[in-house]
């Protein structure tokens, strides 16, 4: 089978180690990827996606970052849709006594108000630096420059990323997506965009979801692949992924998605 696109989600997909891309995967994706668009569907900011582009040989095509809330293509914005200042504020009030620090995103820019096990992690496996700056700070100048926030992630303790879970489901529930990506990570997005609508902005007008295969591994990903022609989730993903999914690939960790790739879509 062949698609028009394939759309790849990175961390726990389409990535083997915690930062890099295979040179298997180099290879399939090259095997295609003049037949097939191949566009990188993720969470990350855009630092953190480039170097993956120009290590598969696509830096000509678009990208998806913050799980929709930004599309780029060759550094040209295509779509942006944030989280207005005012919801960053109540979002900073309802962490206030928790253990819990805002990791703030707009364009290429990151800003923490700390350093921490955590960043020190995002800084290695995205090759992205923050600014280190106190979150009031960050605000004030994002309220004086009129932007707002692409993506939040809230840093926690188990503890209090347990009572803010659900403080902010029954609070935000109708203006924001949010997912618990582990125990202490609360990742934060514009409840106007998603990975799907990111995607239906970028195709063509002669394609339909039914040309497009994706792969991913956890819920974010899940509307893109329950609505594409193809959805495929990796053998380490969420067990909600996988029963949407119309395949189950190998591991990340085994380059399920270049083993995929490699025996089933032809040229």
């Amino acid at each position: 089978m062949m698609y028009r696109i394939l759309c790849s989600d990175l961390d726990g997909t389409l990535l083997s180690t915690k930062s890099d891309v295979s040179d298997y995967a180099i290879k399939q994706i090259g095997r295609i990827k003049n037949k097939t668009r191949i566009i990188l569907v993720s969470a990350r900011m855009p630092s953190g996606m480039y170097y993956i582009q120009e290590s598969l040989g696509i830096t000509n095509q678009p990208i998806i970052c913050y799980n929709g809330a930004l599309v780029l293509s060759e550094n040209k914005v295509l779509n942006s849709v944030c989280i207005p200042i005012h919801i960053v504020k109540n979002l900073l009030s309802l962490c206030n006594g928790l253990q819990a620090d805002l990791g703030l995103y707009h364009s290429n820019e990151w800003y923490v108000p700390q350093t921490s096990v955590r960043v020190e992690k995002e800084i290695k496996y995205t090759k992205s630096t923050p600014t280190i700056e106190k979150t009031t700070v960050t605000i004030a100048k994002w309220e004086e420059q009129e932007v707002g926030a692409h993506k939040i992630m809230l840093m926690c303790s188990k503890e209090s990323a347990d009572i803010l879970m659900p403080m902010l489901e029954k609070k935000f529930k109708e203006q924001l997506n949010l997912y618990r990506s582990n125990d202490t990570l609360i990742e934060i997005a514009p409840i106007a965009v998603s990975k799907l609508s990111a995607i239906k902005l970028l195709m063509d007008k002669n394609e339909t979801l039914e040309d497009i295969i994706a792969f991913g591994d956890n819920y974010n990903d899940i509307e893109m692949l329950e609505n594409v022609g193809c959805g495929v989730a990796v053998e380490n993903a969420r067990t909600e992924v996988k029963k949407i999914s119309k395949h189950i690939t190998s591991k990340n960790t085994e380059d399920g998605v270049a083993r995929f790739i490699e025996e089933h879509l032809v040229i």
